[in-house]
């Protein structure tokens, strides 16, 4: 049985043996609490039939626990200097397949029909580096990947705005956007201190349970993101003049009070009040004034 890699003993011995130098620009923050990825793993509602794909194994210490319980794991990896350490650590797990590549460049709906031929469904279940968090999140759900669920450790600040409600400073387009694609819920706080080295933030795991349809309708989802992006551009100002600045000119921006009143929307609130399915109505109702 292989010994488990996420404590402050073994990480340092791997690290010391291959010699291997941590790059602040990749994130590289690798995890020493056993319990932590054991919540990690067990929110992802994994078994032998399903499968994991992992974003950035490191030294592969969640990979390990993922490999436990999971019937398939495959780990993206964008550091070629880990990637005979990652041989070394994960030996015996024949189950286990590593990838050398970038993960926002991977054809990632091609590398699933390759790699989880069989399972059961497929959850993405990483340790994300927080300059690519949300990058690599709006990816996954954007591409309509065939997932269950998406458990990740990352900024707690992040986490919480992928969950916020409306009506607080932590909601926004992210939040929207999320919500959109996702059941969002908040797992656990990390302390900055279960890390080598230690970030300087503490660190949130975030379920992300991917909806089958989304929870409102909108006739044009591109379009529904553009308004929902605009409608924060400054969030000091209110949803009728962040709107009018992206949609309108002055000769026609008298309009949009007639478009957002017909919503049940007051032109004076701003883009943090209003709910997913009041988006979802503005922006079909704005589409359809603007054809």
């Amino acid at each position: 049985m292989n010994v488990d890699i996420a404590t402050p003993s073994r990480t340092k011995e791997v690290i010391q043996k291959y010699g291997f130098s941590l790059k602040k620009s990749l994130g590289q923050n690798f995890l020493i609490d056993l319990n932590v990825l054991r919540k990690i793993v067990g929110a992802a509602e994994l078994d032998e039939t399903k499968g994991a794909l992992e974003i950035g194994p490191g030294i592969g210490a969640l990979t390990q626990q993922l490999a436990k319980t999971a019937g398939k794991v495959v780990a993206v990896e964008i550091d070629q200097r880990l990637l005979p350490i990652l041989a070394d650590t994960l030996g015996g797990y024949e189950h286990v397949r590593v990838v050398h590549g970038d993960v926002l460049k991977l054809p990632l709906a091609e590398l699933f029909r390759e790699q989880f031929e069989g399972v059961t469904g497929v959850s993405v279940v990483a340790n994300l580096p927080y300059y690519v968090t949300t990058p690599i999140v709006m990816k996954l759900l954007e591409e309509r990947l065939p997932l269950e669920n998406i458990v990740v450790m990352i900024q707690k600040e992040v986490a919480e705005r992928m969950a916020a409600s409306p009506g607080g400073k932590e909601y926004g387009s992210l939040s929207i956007a999320v919500q959109y694609y996702c059941e969002p819920e908040l797992v656990t706080i990390v302390p900055h201190t279960v890390f080598i080295p230690q970030p300087n933030v503490d660190s949130a795991v975030i379920k992300l349970k991917v909806r089958k349809v989304p929870p409102v309708a909108v006739e044009d989802e591109r379009f529904f993101f553009e308004v929902v992006q605009a409608s924060f551009a400054q969030r000091r100002k209110t949803i009728a003049n962040n709107l009018s600045a992206k949609f309108f000119t002055k000769e026609t921006k008298g309009a949009l009070e007639g478009i957002l009143q017909s919503c049940g929307i007051e032109p004076s609130r701003r883009g943090e009040t209003l709910s997913i399915a009041e988006y979802a109505a503005l922006s079909n109702a704005l589409r359809a004034a603007l054809r």
